[in-house]
């Protein structure tokens, strides 16, 4: 201890100075860490200074709480080697926000305080760490029963309307839109971008935000998206960390409308395509989804049209061999009545003439008079009836080509309403979609205000365009401005 000199009132007061202070700090920490140690920490800080070297702060954190913090540097001559086996383990960069294991030499300093010295850093304790973040995520969320919770919802069998989170630069996107666009069968769909962060330490919360804006876009249009779908395109094991989030997991399971993953390459399953009602491993697969879709219901609708034609035949055929046989025991049953009245006709005209014949010669000219009136009334009655039975037929004719001429008619009612609930149809007949600016279909002008943005949507597609002048009729043949 040294005595003081600076003043009257320190005379008396022992004290050391700072730089011994801190040098015997020193001594007590060289000699309580002579050699390397190794240190679970989590990355906090992480960059790359222009010359070389590797700036990190390490820290620790309990129940959501930071409990400890310090400064650790990898010098360029170390960070290089270090730096590559790690991207070679894992297949990503060191980054903020992942846990690691190092192997660092405590240093302290009289001027810049206490330091790592980084040597080395395990990547295997890397990933086993984010395995048992995965395990117990999925414990948790099977727990209370996330689970399940979107495989209870059904994809509508034309799914037009598309949510898609996803970043605008991502490859696997462009992927996906222009196979879906390219379908080679001319169908349509309406694929509405949520943009988000698909990597990285604010990716789990980037996506739990953009679920958060379909559900406002979805209150405001007063309706739910088809499907929402959640597209990245594959990456490394660490770049993909984020999609076994608790939090993304939890906003998946809960989003009201059926949710589709397509995240990685063929090994990578996250605890997202768990929670997810689908699950494809890439992009192009989840648009060949969405297009059999459209493959299934268009043969569905063939098939159901072909049935009613079957059916119609089928009927129309059996209904005709009806008529036929009908028409058959017709004829038969007027020429046995023909027959019948023919041969009572003779019986009858041979017994007039026995008759005639034991009778005088007066008799005999009335009985000849009497005869021929049998005969001309038996001949109006055949006639009669030959007439009533060919109008018979005439209508049996008519009813049935009538039957058919309806069923015809009906089929022909289908295809026309089946061809017109086809919203392609109606567009390439020159007609157009309007939307306003809340994204609700416009049918008159007393929602539009200049400045407004409206969508119009083609055949072809679509386009947005901003309101100038608004014109309302006042009278027929007269436009009245409103602006």
């Amino acid at each position: 201890m040294r005595r003081g000199s600076a003043g009257p009132e320190c005379m008396d007061r022992n004290y050391i100075a700072l730089s011994e202070l801190l040098a015997g700090l020193k001594g007590m920490v060289a000699e309580t860490f002579p050699e390397a140690f190794w240190v679970k920490a989590e990355i906090r800080q992480y960059s790359v200074a222009g010359n070389g070297h590797c700036y990190m702060t390490l820290s620790e954190s309990r129940g959501g709480r930071q409990v400890a913090e310090i400064r650790s540097i990898i010098w360029k001559w170390k960070f290089l080697p270090v730096s590559a086996a790690f991207r070679r383990a894992t297949g990503s960069d060191l980054r903020a926000g992942i846990t690691v294991l190092v192997k660092v030499t405590l240093n302290f300093s009289e001027i810049y305080g206490m330091s790592l010295y980084v040597e080395d850093i395990d990547p295997a304790f890397t990933l086993g760490e984010q395995a048992m973040e995965r395990k117990r995520a999925v414990e948790r969320l099977t727990r209370e029963g996330y689970m399940e919770m979107q495989k209870e919802l059904c994809i509508p069998p034309i799914p037009y309307n598309l949510a898609i989170i996803s970043s605008p630069t991502a490859a696997g996107l462009q992927d996906f839109l222009n196979h879906l666009k390219d379908n080679g069968y001319g169908y349509v769909f309406n694929p509405v971008l949520f943009e988000a962060t698909m990597q990285g330490d604010g990716a789990s919360a980037s996506v739990v935000a953009a679920f958060g804006w379909i559900a406002e876009a979805e209150e405001a249009a007063g309706r739910t998206f088809d499907a929402v779908l959640l597209l990245r395109g594959g990456g490394s094991e660490t770049d993909l960390a984020c999609f076994d989030d608790y939090d993304m997991a939890v906003a998946i399971a809960t989003c009201p409308s059926p949710v589709v993953t397509a995240i990685g390459h063929d090994k990578d399953h996250h605890i997202a395509d768990m929670v997810a009602n689908t699950y494809v491993k890439t992009p192009t697969a989840l648009a060949d989804l969405f297009i059999d879709a459209y493959i299934a219901e268009d043969d569905r609708i063939t098939a159901l049209q072909e049935r009613v034609e079957d059916g119609v035949r089928r009927h129309l055929d059996a209904r005709s061999e009806a008529v036929e046989r009908l028409a058959g025991r017709i004829s038969r049953a007027v020429s046995s009545r023909f027959t019948d009245a023919d041969r009572a006709l003779q019986q009858i005209s041979a017994r007039i003439s026995l008759e005639l014949l034991a009778k005088n010669h007066a008799e005999q000219s009335a009985l000849e008079m009497r005869c021929g009136r049998i005969a001309r009334g038996l001949l109006a009655k055949s006639m009669a009836a030959e007439k009533q039975l060919g109008d018979r037929v005439s209508r049996l004719c008519f009813a049935a080509g009538s039957r058919q001429a309806s069923a015809l008619s009906r089929v022909a009612l289908v295809e026309a309403r089946i061809a017109g609930a086809d919203p392609r149809e109606i567009l390439s007949r020159g007609y157009v979609l309007v939307t306003g600016k809340d994204n609700r279909i416009l049918k008159t002008t007393a929602r539009v205000s200049i400045g407004d943005r409206i969508g119009v949507r083609f055949s072809d597609g679509h386009l947005r365009a901003t309101v100038n002048e608004v014109a309302v009729d006042d009278e027929p043949g007269r436009k009245v401005s409103t602006a």
